[in-house]
């Protein structure tokens, strides 16, 4: 039997993460890894305590919907209470980052985002990232491919 690639492995992660989103607009997971190994993960949903989007419906302004904390936020967050460096990690997210997550994934010192869908890719996150060095690859994820990983075990 062939083992799922780390790539696939970690993609799925995040996007499993995405199902615990609680923002109607779109679900967001973010996993941060380093050599091979989860150190924080996150998706996007409501700041602790507070009503969830799910429930209350989304609070949009300017076109954003500002009730929810992204989740590469959130796994960034995850990094800092847990005292957890995130410099050198690599980050695995199922959307292209907005142009602000784009931002604190550069102070936060990821050097490489792997991102499944496209989403609003802002020509200034662009920029932003090509003049850190950090790469983005796009990698799909197949879920049918990795559901078949689960079917072969028994």
């Amino acid at each position: 039997m062939e083992r799922i690639k780390w790539q696939d492995y970690f993609m799925a992660q995040s996007q499993l993460l995405a199902l615990r989103s609680t923002c109607t607009r779109l679900s967001v997971g973010a996993t941060i890894v380093r050599e091979n190994r989860v150190i924080a993960g996150g998706y996007n949903g409501s700041v602790s305590g507070d009503a969830h989007c799910i429930d209350v419906g989304c609070y949009v302004e300017e076109g954003h919907c500002i009730r929810t904390v992204h989740a590469e936020m959130n796994a960034f967050l995850q990094c800092a209470k847990m005292g957890v460096s995130s410099e050198g990690a690599e980050l695995y997210v199922t959307h292209f980052p907005c142009i602000h997550c784009t931002k604190s994934i550069i102070q936060a010192g990821i050097r490489k985002i792997y991102y499944a869908q496209d989403y609003k890719n802002h020509p200034y996150a662009i920029e932003l990232l090509l003049k850190a060095g950090i790469q983005a690859e796009k990698i799909p994820f197949d879920a049918d491919k990795t559901a078949s990983y689960f079917m072969t075990i028994k």
